[in-house]
């Protein structure tokens, strides 16, 4: 169970990348959905902040999972 509920803390900001890079795309392309008010821009800049949110968590995910585990150097300063 708990291995499910860590794959979907995983998945659904993958998700929400995958859904970032569409809207960019569309956006490059000059495709704008209703949803956006048909404005190219604020399409690009929402899947922007979509792709940039979905891989930090994931990405964060990822690195406090592998220090729990100590898979990481530390850092010296």
């Amino acid at each position: 169970m708990v291995r499910l509920i860590a794959l979907l803390i995983v998945v659904l900001p993958g998700v929400l990348a995958a859904y970032g890079i569409k809207l960019i795309r569309d956006s490059f392309f000059g495709e704008a959905a209703v949803i956006y008010f048909n404005s190219v821009l604020l399409q690009l800049f929402a899947g922007v902040i979509f792709f940039i949110v979905g891989i930090g968590f994931i990405g964060g995910f990822i690195l406090h999972r592998d220090r729990k585990r100590n898979r990481t150097p530390n850092r010296n300063k």
